[in-house]
């Protein structure tokens, strides 16, 4: 059963991305044009399921044998039966720590997006709190229903990317440089 556990924020989150990513880096090379640490992981203070998320920024999605192999070399698997078309899925392989990867066309919208959410939560306090509240919530509620503690966060994550897009429009914000 995948039991949901949301918990306190984890410095050794941070490390363990710069870890994971510097393997990619090495395994992919100039493929990646970006790799990202996103996900509630990413934002320091903020309570998560203890998942690292890692965005990969790819030129071309449909290219898949550019960075599919290399993926599945460095002990990923890819998940085709992902009905994201945003995106590329992969997940660690057996006997590893929970892992996501995202691998999106650099530019496009859902990257964007992506960056946008983590940046805004890290400079908004009072948001990332809100965010917290709901997810400690949710995960008490469907502790044993991934797929409703996923729907039940889209309210406040909707919310939070309106907020974030006039803050993007006032701060003029763009994406930093990768993380890695």
């Amino acid at each position: 059963m995948d039991f949901i556990e949301v918990v306190a924020y984890k410095q050794e989150w941070h490390d363990q991305f710069l870890v994971l990513a510097g393997e990619l880096r090495r395994a992919l090379g100039e493929t990646a044009m970006r790799i990202d640490h996103i996900g509630s992981t990413s934002v320091a203070g903020l309570a998560a399921k203890p998942i690292i998320d890692i965005q990969i920024s790819v030129r071309c999605l449909q290219t898949m044998e550019q960075y599919q192999i290399a993926l599945e070399n460095a002990g990923y698997r890819y998940h085709s039966d992902n009905d994201d078309l945003s995106k590329r899925y992969f997940r660690e392989g057996p006997e590893n720590p929970r892992i996501h990867i995202h691998v999106r066309e650099a530019g496009s919208w859902s990257e964007q997006l992506n960056l946008l959410f983590r940046d805004y939560l890290r400079e908004q306090p009072e948001a990332c709190k809100k965010y917290e509240e709901v997810k400690y919530g949710l995960a008490e509620r469907y502790r044993n229903d991934r797929e409703a503690y996923v729907r039940g966060k889209e309210e406040v994550v909707w919310a939070i990317l309106r907020q974030a897009h006039g803050w993007s429009m006032h701060e003029g914000w763009k994406p930093g440089v990768s993380d890695a």
